[in-house]
Protein backbone atom coordinates (compact mmCIF):
# COMPACT_ATOMS: atom_id res chain seq x y z
CA UNK A 1 0.00 0.00 0.00
CA UNK A 2 1.38 3.64 -0.94
CA UNK A 3 0.88 6.17 1.70
CA UNK A 4 2.18 9.44 2.08
CA UNK A 5 2.66 11.70 4.83
CA UNK A 6 1.16 9.61 7.66
CA UNK A 7 -0.69 6.27 7.88
CA UNK A 8 -3.75 8.39 7.40
CA UNK A 9 -3.13 9.15 4.01
CA UNK A 10 -2.39 7.81 0.83
CA UNK A 11 -1.39 8.56 -2.77
CA UNK A 12 -4.88 8.35 -5.24
CA UNK A 13 -4.02 8.46 -9.46
CA UNK A 14 -5.60 11.69 -10.68
CA UNK A 15 -6.56 12.59 -14.01
CA UNK A 16 -6.73 16.69 -12.94
CA UNK A 17 -7.66 17.99 -16.08
CA UNK A 18 -7.29 16.84 -19.75
CA UNK A 19 -3.70 15.93 -21.01
CA UNK A 20 -2.79 16.01 -16.84
CA UNK A 21 -2.26 13.20 -14.41
CA UNK A 22 -0.37 13.45 -11.27
CA UNK A 23 -0.31 11.78 -7.94
CA UNK A 24 -2.11 13.53 -4.71
CA UNK A 25 -2.70 12.85 -1.40
CA UNK A 26 -6.12 11.83 -0.19
CA UNK A 27 -7.47 10.38 3.20
CA UNK A 28 -6.90 6.81 3.81
CA UNK A 29 -10.88 5.64 4.33
CA UNK A 30 -10.82 3.88 7.80
CA UNK A 31 -14.36 3.38 7.85
CA UNK A 32 -17.29 2.01 5.45
CA UNK A 33 -20.32 2.99 5.05
CA UNK A 34 -23.30 0.83 5.77
CA UNK A 35 -23.56 -2.17 3.22
CA UNK A 36 -20.17 -1.07 1.97
CA UNK A 37 -15.94 -3.14 2.57
CA UNK A 38 -13.00 -1.33 2.73
CA UNK A 39 -10.81 -3.43 -0.01
CA UNK A 40 -7.05 -2.52 -0.09
CA UNK A 41 -6.61 -2.12 -3.84
CA UNK A 42 -4.21 -5.22 -4.87
CA UNK A 43 -4.41 -4.19 -9.04
CA UNK A 44 -5.71 -1.53 -11.34
CA UNK A 45 -6.09 -2.18 -14.84
CA UNK A 46 -5.84 1.00 -17.32
CA UNK A 47 -8.81 0.66 -19.52
CA UNK A 48 -9.54 2.67 -22.82
CA UNK A 49 -12.02 4.42 -21.00
CA UNK A 50 -8.70 5.82 -19.06
CA UNK A 51 -7.22 6.60 -22.11
CA UNK A 52 -10.41 8.70 -23.07
CA UNK A 53 -10.08 10.67 -19.78
CA UNK A 54 -6.95 12.14 -20.17
CA UNK A 55 -7.49 12.85 -23.64
CA UNK A 56 -10.63 14.59 -22.31
CA UNK A 57 -12.56 12.70 -24.79
CA UNK A 58 -15.01 10.99 -22.18
CA UNK A 59 -18.60 13.00 -22.13
CA UNK A 60 -19.84 12.13 -18.75
CA UNK A 61 -16.92 12.99 -16.41
CA UNK A 62 -15.67 15.48 -13.92
CA UNK A 63 -12.60 16.65 -13.51
CA UNK A 64 -10.44 16.10 -11.30
CA UNK A 65 -11.06 12.35 -11.12
CA UNK A 66 -9.38 9.28 -9.35
CA UNK A 67 -9.60 6.74 -11.89
CA UNK A 68 -9.33 3.08 -11.95
CA UNK A 69 -12.61 0.97 -12.78
CA UNK A 70 -10.73 -2.84 -13.47
CA UNK A 71 -9.72 -3.41 -10.25
CA UNK A 72 -8.85 -6.23 -7.14
CA UNK A 73 -7.94 -6.00 -3.71
CA UNK A 74 -7.68 -7.11 -0.38
CA UNK A 75 -10.63 -7.42 2.14
CA UNK A 76 -9.32 -5.27 5.36
CA UNK A 77 -11.48 -6.17 8.15
CA UNK A 78 -13.74 -9.02 8.91
CA UNK A 79 -13.46 -13.26 9.42
CA UNK A 80 -12.91 -13.30 5.47
CA UNK A 81 -9.84 -10.27 5.49
CA UNK A 82 -7.00 -10.82 3.67
CA UNK A 83 -9.18 -12.60 0.80
CA UNK A 84 -8.27 -11.71 -2.68
CA UNK A 85 -11.64 -9.86 -4.02
CA UNK A 86 -12.96 -8.47 -7.83
CA UNK A 87 -14.27 -5.37 -7.75
CA UNK A 88 -17.62 -4.77 -10.03
CA UNK A 89 -17.28 -0.76 -10.13
CA UNK A 90 -20.54 -0.56 -11.46
CA UNK A 91 -22.57 0.87 -8.55
CA UNK A 92 -26.30 0.39 -9.23
CA UNK A 93 -29.49 2.39 -7.30
CA UNK A 94 -31.35 -1.29 -6.91
CA UNK A 95 -34.53 0.21 -7.09
CA UNK A 96 -34.97 1.73 -11.15
CA UNK A 97 -37.19 -1.08 -13.63
CA UNK A 98 -33.65 -2.20 -15.08
CA UNK A 99 -32.72 -2.93 -11.08
CA UNK A 100 -35.71 -4.46 -10.57
CA UNK A 101 -35.63 -6.57 -13.60
CA UNK A 102 -32.14 -7.97 -12.65
CA UNK A 103 -30.72 -5.72 -15.11
CA UNK A 104 -27.82 -3.36 -12.66
CA UNK A 105 -25.63 -3.29 -15.54
CA UNK A 106 -27.86 -0.71 -17.24
CA UNK A 107 -29.47 0.84 -13.88
CA UNK A 108 -30.72 4.18 -14.84
CA UNK A 109 -28.61 5.95 -11.90
CA UNK A 110 -25.51 3.51 -12.42
CA UNK A 111 -22.50 5.45 -10.92
CA UNK A 112 -18.91 3.82 -12.41
CA UNK A 113 -16.36 4.23 -9.93
CA UNK A 114 -13.33 5.67 -11.86
CA UNK A 115 -16.08 7.54 -14.08
CA UNK A 116 -18.99 8.96 -12.02
CA UNK A 117 -17.04 8.55 -8.77
CA UNK A 118 -13.51 8.85 -7.67
CA UNK A 119 -11.94 5.44 -8.69
CA UNK A 120 -9.31 2.75 -7.33
CA UNK A 121 -5.66 4.19 -8.20
CA UNK A 122 -5.47 3.90 -4.87
CA UNK A 123 -4.29 2.27 -2.15
CA UNK A 124 -8.15 1.60 -0.55
CA UNK A 125 -11.15 2.51 -1.47
CA UNK A 126 -14.77 1.39 0.23
CA UNK A 127 -17.35 -0.43 -2.22
CA UNK A 128 -21.04 -2.12 -1.57
CA UNK A 129 -20.25 -5.40 -0.68
CA UNK A 130 -22.56 -7.18 -3.14
CA UNK A 131 -20.19 -5.62 -5.66
CA UNK A 132 -16.93 -7.62 -4.35
CA UNK A 133 -16.61 -11.67 -5.97
CA UNK A 134 -14.15 -13.77 -4.46
CA UNK A 135 -11.05 -14.46 -6.80
CA UNK A 136 -9.55 -17.18 -5.36
CA UNK A 137 -7.28 -19.72 -7.28
CA UNK A 138 -6.57 -15.96 -9.30
CA UNK A 139 -3.30 -13.53 -8.99
CA UNK A 140 -4.02 -10.07 -8.26
CA UNK A 141 -2.90 -8.98 -11.36
CA UNK A 142 -5.53 -12.09 -13.25
CA UNK A 143 -8.41 -10.47 -10.50
CA UNK A 144 -7.79 -6.65 -12.33
CA UNK A 145 -8.31 -8.11 -15.60
CA UNK A 146 -12.23 -9.85 -14.80
CA UNK A 147 -14.04 -6.72 -15.73
CA UNK A 148 -12.80 -5.74 -18.78
CA UNK A 149 -12.98 -9.26 -20.37
CA UNK A 150 -16.35 -9.37 -18.12
CA UNK A 151 -17.65 -7.19 -21.06
CA UNK A 152 -16.72 -9.27 -24.30
CA UNK A 153 -18.59 -12.12 -22.28
CA UNK A 154 -21.80 -9.90 -21.50
CA UNK A 155 -22.02 -9.22 -25.35
CA UNK A 156 -21.55 -13.14 -26.24
CA UNK A 157 -24.33 -14.16 -23.73
CA UNK A 158 -26.21 -11.37 -25.59
CA UNK A 159 -25.51 -12.73 -28.77
CA UNK A 160 -26.91 -15.89 -28.32
CA UNK A 161 -23.58 -17.25 -30.41
CA UNK A 162 -22.51 -20.88 -30.33
CA UNK A 163 -21.07 -23.56 -32.38
CA UNK A 164 -21.25 -23.23 -35.70
CA UNK A 165 -21.60 -19.57 -36.05
CA UNK A 166 -19.50 -17.08 -38.04
CA UNK A 167 -18.54 -13.81 -36.05
CA UNK A 168 -16.52 -11.30 -36.56
CA UNK A 169 -15.60 -9.00 -33.89
CA UNK A 170 -14.66 -5.35 -35.62
CA UNK A 171 -12.25 -3.61 -33.32
CA UNK A 172 -8.86 -5.52 -32.16
CA UNK A 173 -8.17 -3.36 -28.68
CA UNK A 174 -8.69 -5.12 -25.43
CA UNK A 175 -12.60 -5.21 -25.75
CA UNK A 176 -12.53 -6.75 -29.22
CA UNK A 177 -9.96 -9.48 -27.99
CA UNK A 178 -12.16 -10.10 -25.01
CA UNK A 179 -15.14 -10.51 -26.80
CA UNK A 180 -13.32 -12.52 -29.52
CA UNK A 181 -12.09 -15.39 -26.71
CA UNK A 182 -15.05 -15.26 -25.59
CA UNK A 183 -17.03 -16.04 -29.07
CA UNK A 184 -14.69 -18.42 -29.43
CA UNK A 185 -14.89 -20.02 -26.02
CA UNK A 186 -18.82 -20.43 -27.10
CA UNK A 187 -17.72 -22.33 -29.71
CA UNK A 188 -18.16 -19.60 -32.75
CA UNK A 189 -15.70 -19.28 -35.74
CA UNK A 190 -14.26 -15.88 -35.00
CA UNK A 191 -12.92 -13.56 -37.43
CA UNK A 192 -11.47 -10.32 -36.71
CA UNK A 193 -11.11 -6.94 -38.30
CA UNK A 194 -9.39 -3.72 -37.79
CA UNK A 195 -7.75 -0.87 -39.09
CA UNK A 196 -4.99 -1.45 -37.23
CA UNK A 197 -2.37 -4.25 -38.55
CA UNK A 198 -0.30 -4.27 -35.63
CA UNK A 199 -3.42 -5.43 -33.40
CA UNK A 200 -4.46 -8.03 -35.88
CA UNK A 201 -0.84 -9.06 -35.78
CA UNK A 202 -0.98 -9.32 -31.96
CA UNK A 203 -3.96 -10.89 -32.07
CA UNK A 204 -2.65 -13.57 -34.50
CA UNK A 205 0.48 -14.34 -32.66
CA UNK A 206 -0.72 -14.07 -29.01
CA UNK A 207 -4.12 -15.44 -29.30
CA UNK A 208 -4.48 -17.52 -32.03
CA UNK A 209 -6.76 -15.38 -34.39
CA UNK A 210 -5.51 -16.20 -37.81
CA UNK A 211 -8.82 -15.14 -39.36
CA UNK A 212 -8.49 -11.20 -39.29
CA UNK A 213 -8.70 -8.68 -42.31
CA UNK A 214 -8.32 -5.15 -42.56
CA UNK A 215 -11.68 -2.89 -44.14
CA UNK A 216 -10.39 -2.83 -47.11
CA UNK A 217 -10.71 -6.11 -47.73
CA UNK A 218 -13.14 -8.33 -49.93
CA UNK A 219 -14.64 -10.25 -47.10
CA UNK A 220 -17.66 -11.72 -48.01
CA UNK A 221 -15.90 -14.62 -50.43
CA UNK A 222 -16.48 -18.94 -50.04
CA UNK A 223 -17.99 -19.96 -47.17
CA UNK A 224 -19.01 -16.36 -45.43
CA UNK A 225 -20.34 -15.49 -49.11
CA UNK A 226 -23.93 -15.05 -47.30
CA UNK A 227 -22.43 -12.62 -44.33
CA UNK A 228 -21.85 -13.44 -40.87
CA UNK A 229 -24.54 -14.72 -38.28
CA UNK A 230 -22.83 -11.94 -35.49
CA UNK A 231 -21.29 -9.33 -35.94
CA UNK A 232 -19.89 -7.33 -32.87
CA UNK A 233 -18.76 -3.91 -32.73
CA UNK A 234 -15.96 -2.84 -30.72
CA UNK A 235 -14.72 -0.01 -32.70
CA UNK A 236 -16.07 2.60 -31.04
CA UNK A 237 -16.70 4.62 -34.82
CA UNK A 238 -19.98 5.32 -36.56
CA UNK A 239 -18.61 4.71 -39.67
CA UNK A 240 -17.33 1.33 -38.46
CA UNK A 241 -20.57 0.33 -37.18
CA UNK A 242 -22.60 1.19 -40.59
CA UNK A 243 -20.35 -0.45 -42.28
CA UNK A 244 -20.76 -3.72 -40.30
CA UNK A 245 -24.32 -3.70 -40.82
CA UNK A 246 -24.04 -5.33 -44.76
CA UNK A 247 -21.60 -8.23 -43.59
CA UNK A 248 -24.77 -9.26 -41.62
CA UNK A 249 -26.21 -12.76 -42.58
CA UNK A 250 -29.77 -12.71 -43.35
CA UNK A 251 -31.40 -13.79 -39.64
CA UNK A 252 -27.94 -12.63 -37.87
CA UNK A 253 -27.69 -9.85 -35.03
CA UNK A 254 -25.23 -6.54 -34.98
CA UNK A 255 -24.19 -6.55 -31.21
CA UNK A 256 -23.13 -2.84 -29.91
CA UNK A 257 -20.62 -3.44 -27.68
CA UNK A 258 -18.63 -0.33 -28.08
CA UNK A 259 -20.63 3.75 -26.90
CA UNK A 260 -20.22 6.30 -29.79
CA UNK A 261 -21.99 9.75 -29.17
CA UNK A 262 -22.92 9.83 -33.09
CA UNK A 263 -26.57 8.65 -34.91
CA UNK A 264 -26.37 5.53 -36.15
CA UNK A 265 -27.93 5.11 -39.26
CA UNK A 266 -29.50 2.02 -41.79
CA UNK A 267 -31.51 1.17 -44.37
CA UNK A 268 -34.79 -0.15 -43.21
CA UNK A 269 -35.38 -2.46 -45.73
CA UNK A 270 -31.68 -4.20 -45.75
CA UNK A 271 -32.52 -4.20 -42.11
CA UNK A 272 -36.12 -5.93 -42.70
CA UNK A 273 -35.31 -8.50 -45.15
CA UNK A 274 -32.76 -9.36 -42.74
CA UNK A 275 -34.82 -9.78 -40.12
CA UNK A 276 -31.78 -8.54 -38.84
CA UNK A 277 -31.39 -8.03 -34.65
CA UNK A 278 -29.41 -5.05 -33.14
CA UNK A 279 -28.36 -5.48 -29.94
CA UNK A 280 -27.29 -3.47 -27.44
CA UNK A 281 -24.49 -4.48 -25.01
CA UNK A 282 -23.38 -2.30 -21.75
CA UNK A 283 -21.21 -3.14 -18.76
CA UNK A 284 -21.88 -6.58 -17.57
CA UNK A 285 -23.88 -9.14 -15.20
CA UNK A 286 -22.76 -10.74 -11.87
CA UNK A 287 -22.98 -14.62 -13.79
CA UNK A 288 -20.63 -12.75 -16.82
CA UNK A 289 -18.26 -12.17 -13.74
CA UNK A 290 -18.43 -15.64 -12.54
CA UNK A 291 -17.92 -16.72 -15.86
CA UNK A 292 -14.23 -14.60 -16.43
CA UNK A 293 -12.98 -16.07 -13.03
CA UNK A 294 -14.09 -19.53 -14.00
CA UNK A 295 -12.43 -19.27 -17.59
CA UNK A 296 -9.20 -17.68 -16.05
CA UNK A 297 -9.06 -20.50 -13.59
CA UNK A 298 -9.82 -23.63 -15.95
CA UNK A 299 -7.14 -22.06 -17.88
CA UNK A 300 -8.95 -21.07 -20.68
CA UNK A 301 -8.15 -17.17 -20.75
CA UNK A 302 -4.61 -16.44 -21.98
CA UNK A 303 -4.00 -13.59 -19.25
CA UNK A 304 -0.45 -13.95 -19.73
CA UNK A 305 -0.36 -12.72 -23.04
CA UNK A 306 -2.98 -9.82 -22.25
CA UNK A 307 -0.80 -7.86 -19.44
CA UNK A 308 1.56 -6.00 -21.66
CA UNK A 309 3.00 -4.42 -18.81
CA UNK A 310 3.03 -3.87 -14.90
CA UNK A 311 4.49 -0.91 -13.75
CA UNK A 312 4.61 1.02 -9.66
CA UNK A 313 1.87 3.81 -9.61
CA UNK A 314 4.77 5.77 -8.40
CA UNK A 315 5.94 5.51 -12.45
CA UNK A 316 2.58 6.45 -14.18
CA UNK A 317 2.85 10.33 -14.29
CA UNK A 318 6.11 9.85 -16.44
CA UNK A 319 4.79 7.11 -18.12
CA UNK A 320 0.78 7.59 -19.24
CA UNK A 321 1.25 9.92 -22.19
CA UNK A 322 3.53 7.39 -23.74
CA UNK A 323 0.78 4.58 -22.86
CA UNK A 324 -1.99 6.38 -24.67
CA UNK A 325 0.65 6.84 -27.70
CA UNK A 326 1.40 4.03 -28.45
CA UNK A 327 -2.01 1.82 -27.48
CA UNK A 328 -2.23 -0.10 -30.54
CA UNK A 329 0.82 -2.27 -29.08
CA UNK A 330 -0.81 -2.52 -26.02
CA UNK A 331 -3.22 -4.69 -24.96
CA UNK A 332 -3.51 -4.23 -21.10
CA UNK A 333 -1.28 -2.33 -18.44
CA UNK A 334 -1.88 -3.47 -15.07
CA UNK A 335 -0.81 -0.97 -12.19
CA UNK A 336 -0.07 -1.95 -8.68
CA UNK A 337 -0.18 0.78 -5.86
Amino acid sequence: MMKDLNQDMMTCGVCVEPGTFALEARELPQEAPDGYRLVDIAAIGICGTDYHIFEGKHPFLDYPRVIGHELSGYLVSGPDAGDLVVINPYVSCGTCRACRRGKPNCCTQIGVFGVHRDGGMCARLAVPEANLYPAMGLTPEQAAMVEFLAIGAHAVARSQCGAGDQVLVTGAGPIGLGTALFARLAGADVHLMDISRPRLETARDLFGFTQIHTPDETILTGDLSEGFDVVFDATGNVNAIEAGFPLIAHGGSSVLVSVVKDTVTFTDSEFHKREMRIIGSRNALKEDFDHVIASIRAGDIPTDAIASAVVPLAELPERFAGFVENRDHIIKVLVTP
